[in-house]
């Protein structure tokens, strides 16, 4: 079967012998109802867990809303009006509540990016800040001994709503929930603590109860306190097909449930070799954005088996942080050794990768250069089907072979 994979704006295909094909990962079809304000106007209506909203705060209190940076796809400006209606029902007033953009360990917004966060009437109605990692009040101590220090503005408000958008989280489980505060809210070395523990096998895409960052996470967004959360599920389109209100774990594992219904993906078994790439361009622009559908991957691969990950990565990593971490190791295991003692931003990719190459080979179809791609563990080839041949030619004639062409939006799930 001739089965085509998005190559920046064209195509790579490659010929799997039908008795090799375990199946091909695609989204699940599910029924959408109301979309975008209208929706996240129904879930504040019907809160899971808690009471309204409304009928949660009280006039005169400060109110901190906690939502995502810029780096993240939360469609902040379409949930803001049906809350600050909802806030204003409860005689709330502008002047008492404050949306705080969660910066975690990212830079500070411009003016221009706030505007195209929250959306106009936000900007004209409330305050709107950055959360501030020098600024912050210390709460107190994880079990895991991660320091629960939370930037002031959240800290000190009499009730705190934190928004965010779901999807899988290649370490926290699933974004959303309580990443608002952790780490979105914290400092450097609060998220040094919790980000560390990323190397542990529990740690991984579609998990949470078992998932020890998760529950550290979780913990520390209880010892600081949330009264209540929005979070909404974007489709491909980046719209709003699902948003779920109310407490901070169970509408947050409602929501988890609506997203494994689109892309949660059983399997039978893991397969030889699996071949999958992020859907073609924009999101296969660097190695940085590609590496997500990579990681998904490495939950379909056999041990010993091989991943073929196709991107163009035309603008090369992506991060000069990520670059860093990959042309200085001198083996790709002392990633993961590097990110327990040293957790940071796009060094954290880094060592993603080098964790599934502890157990499977990867080739990397890229437009970058061979000699470089060699330079950072990974096995160049000129085309998906060079290095499914390669692959073939590895494992022998009865390789199982699983594709996903959407690896980034599709996570299998074994059943052994």
């Amino acid at each position: 079967m001739k089965i085509d994979f998005g190559f920046g704006t064209g195509v790579q295909s490659v010929e799997v012998p039908d008795k090799n094909l375990l199946g091909i990962l695609m989204a699940n079809d599910v029924p959408k109802g109301l979309m975008n304000e209208e929706e996240v106007r129904r879930a504040l209506e019907n809160p899971i867990g808690t009471p309204r909203l409304k009928d949660i705060v009280k006039p005169g209190e400060k109110i901190a809303i906690i939502t995502s940076d810029i780096t993240r796809p939360c469609p902040t400006y379409r949930i803001m009006p049906p809350l600050l209606d909802e806030l204003y029902s409860a005689g709330c007033r502008p002047e008492d509540i404050t949306l705080v953009f969660a910066l975690g360990s990212h830079r500070r917004h411009t003016p221009a990016e706030m505007l195209k966060l929250a959306g106009q009437r936000a900007i004209n109605e409330i305050e709107c800040v950055d959360s501030d990692p020098d600024d912050c009040v210390h709460i107190g101590v994880t079990d895991c001994g991660t320091p629960v220090d939370i930037t002031r503005v959240v800290a000190e408000a009499d009730r705190r709503i934190c928004l965010g958008n779901i999807e899988y989280h290649y370490f926290a489980g699933y974004s959303g929930g309580a990443k608002a505060i952790m780490p979105g809210s914290s400092t450097p070395a609060a998220i040094q603590a919790n980000h560390s523990m990323m190397v542990r096998d529990e740690c991984c895409a579609g998990n949470l109860d078992g998932n020890p960052l998760r529950q550290d996470i979780e913990q520390a967004a209880a010892m600081t306190g949330v009264d209540f959360i929005v979070n909404v599920v974007l489709d491909e389109h980046k719209q709003i097909v699902r948003a779920v209100a109310g407490d901070l774990v169970k509408a947050h594992r409602e929501g988890c449930k609506f997203l494994d219904g689109m892309y949660m993906k059983p399997i039978d078994a893991r397969a030889d070799i699996v071949i999958v790439s992020q859907g073609g361009a924009p999101k296969d622009l660097n190695l940085y954005q590609t590496q997500k559908a990579l990681d998904n991957a490495k939950h379909a691969v056999k041990k010993g088996g091989t991943i073929i990950l196709i991107g163009s990565c035309k603008e090369g990593l992506g991060s000069k942080v990520f670059e860093e971490w990959l042309m200085a190791a001198p083996t790709a295991h002392s990633m993961i050794e590097r990110i327990g003692r040293e957790f940071q931003l796009g060094g954290h990719k880094a060592a993603a990768i080098a964790m599934v190459l502890e157990n499977a080979e990867i080739y990397l179809v890229s437009d970058m250069a061979d000699d470089f791609v060699e330079s950072i563990f990974l096995k160049p080839a000129h085309s998906a089907q060079e290095a499914f041949d390669k692959a073939m030619a590895r494992l022998g004639p009865d390789a199982t072979v699983l594709c996903m062409p959407y690896g980034g939006s599709t996570l299998p799930r074994a059943k052994a």
